[in-house]
C-alpha cells in the first residue's frame, strides 16, 4: 500500500478566551495557517488536490464550509476544493485520517489538512443549542429511539468526567496536581522555545496565551462546575481558546515531483466507538485496538499525546495502559495549552511531530476523546 507523508505542520498560538486572537474572524484565523503552509512549501498552490479542515459548532463565522472559504480568503486558487469535517473534538485528527486515506488509495497526492475554532466568538455547544427556537432542546432529547436505547442519561461531558474520576478513584487533589504539572510543562516549553518552530504568530500574539502560573492552593479555591460534579472545576478541565493549525500530507510521487523532504510517515490510523454516555473513555479501548492492528506495543512508542479534555480522561488512560506520564503530553496538554475543538487534532500532531524531532524519537501515538463516545488513534514515524 502507498505511504502518506507529513511534510510540514504549523499552528497559530492558542489565544485565551477574550484574548489576543478573539477579534479574528474564524475564516481569517484558518486562512492564516493555510497561507503560511502554502508559502513555506515548494508546491504551486493550484496543485493542491484538496483542503480538509476540522471545525465544530459550524454556525456564524464558522459556517459555510470553512475549509473552502478560508482557502479562498487566503487568496489561494479557485480550483482547489475543500471540505469541513465534524467528528467533534477529533475533527482535525479525522481530517488527517481522511487525507492519509486519500493518498494511500492513490486518488490524491497533495492535501492541506487542519482545523480552526474561535471559541470566544462561537461558544462551545452553540450548534447543540441552535435548534431550540425550532423546538429541539438538544440533538437527542426529542428522539424516541435515542431515548429508548439510552433513556434520559445526560449526554454531558462534565457528567462523564466525574464518572471517570469516580471509577478510576481519581480525587480532586490528584487531578489538580496533574493539571498543575500540565501548566508547568507548557510554561517550561515556552521558556525553552520548544514551540517556536511550529507557531506562526498572528495579530501580535507570538506564543500561547493559555498556560498559567498557578498553585495547588489557587486550584483548591475554585468552585465545582456544578453540584453533581464535585471533583470537576475549571482547573482540571481543558481551556476554551481560539486557534487554527495546518499540515501538509503528500504521496511518495509528490515528494519526488516537488523535491520535498518528508518529516514523518503515517504508520497507523484508526477510530473506535464506545459508550456515548460514558462519552470520554474511548481512548483506552481505541489505543489497545490500534496497537494490536499495528502489531505494536506501547514499548514501541516514544511519545504520546492524549488530549486533556479533563484531567480524569488522561489520568484514566495512563492508569489503564501503564504508559509513562514522563513520555505523555511532555510539553503540557489542553489543560494548559487549550482545546480549540476543531483545531486540536492537528495542534496535537504538530506538537508531537516537533517533539519527536527534537528528541530524536521514532514513533509517536496520538489519541483523544470525542463527543459521542469516539476516539481516533494515529501513529506516526519520524523520518527526519
Amino acid at each position: 500500500m502507498p505511504n502518506a507523508y507529513i511534510v510540514d505542520a504549523l499552528r497559530t498560538p492558542t489565544g485565551r478566551r477574550k484574548g489576543g486572537l478573539s477579534h479574528i474572524h474564524a475564516i481569517d484565523l484558518a486562512a492564516h495557517s493555510l497561507k503560511a503552509l502554502v508559502e513555506r512549501n515548494a508546491i504551486p498552490a493550484a496543485d493542491y488536490d484538496d483542503v480538509i479542515f476540522g471545525c465544530v459548532d459550524t454556525i456564524g463565522s464558522q459556517a459555510g464550509n470553512i475549509a473552502r472559504t478560508s482557502w479562498l480568503a487566503a487568496g489561494l486558487p479557485l480550483n482547489v476544493p475543500g471540505t469541513t469535517v465534524d467528528r467533534q473534538c477529533g475533527s482535525s485528527q479525522q481530517a488527517i485520517h481522511f487525507a492519509a486515506q486519500a493518498v494511500m488509495s492513490g486518488t490524491q497526492d497533495v492535501i492541506a489538512v487542519g482545523g480552526v475554532q474561535t471559541m470566544t466568538q462561537i461558544p462551545i455547544s452553540s450548534a447543540m443549542l441552535a435548534g431550540q427556537p425550532l423546538g429541539f432542546s438538544t440533538p437527542f432529547a426529542e428522539s424516541e429511539l435515542w431515548h429508548k436505547r439510552f433513556g434520559d442519561a445526560p449526554v454531558d461531558q462534565f457528567y462523564a468526567a466525574q464518572r471517570i474520576a469516580d471509577k478510576w478513584q481519581l480525587s480532586r487533589d490528584m487531578m489538580e496536581s496533574f493539571s498543575l504539572e500540565s501548566h508547568n510543562r507548557a510554561l517550561a516549553a515556552i521558556k525553552e522555545g520548544y514551540f517556536d518552530r511550529e507557531i506562526v504568530p498572528l495579530a501580535g500574539v507570538t506564543q500561547d496565551e493559555t498556560p498559567r502560573v498557578s498553585s495547588l492552593e489557587k486550584m483548591a479555591s475554585l468552585e465545582p462546575v456544578g453540584d453533581a460534579y464535585p471533583s470537576i472545576t475549571a482547573a482540571v478541565s481543558s481551556q476554551t481558546c481560539d486557534a487554527s493549525a495546518a499540515m501538509l500530507i503528500v504521496s511518495e510521487e509528490a515528494l519526488a515531483k516537488y523535491q520535498l523532504k518528508p518529516r514523518a510517515r503515517i504508520h497507523h490510523l484508526s477510530v473506535l466507538g464506545d459508550d456515548p454516555i460514558w462519552h470520554l473513555t474511548a481512548p483506552i479501548a481505541a489505543t489497545k485496538a490500534a496497537l494490536q492492528k499495528a502489531g505494536m506495543t506501547l514499548d514501541d512508542i516514544d511519545l504520546v499525546e492524549i488530549n486533556e479534555a479533563f484531567a480524569s480522561v488522561a489520568m484514566a488512560w495512563l492508569k489503564e495502559t501503564g504508559y509513562s506520564h514522563d513520555k505523555t503530553n511532555v510539553n503540557g496538554g489542553a489543560i494548559a495549552l487549550g482545546h480549540p475543538l476543531g483545531a486540536t487534532g492537528v495542534r496535537l500532531m504538530t506538537g508531537l511531530l516537533h517533539e519527536l524531532e527534537r528528541r530524536g524519537g521514532r514513533f509517536g501515538l496520538q489519541t483523544m476523546c470525542e463527543g459521542g463516545g469516539l476516539a481516533n488513534v494515529t501513529i506516526i514515524e519520524r523520518l527526519s
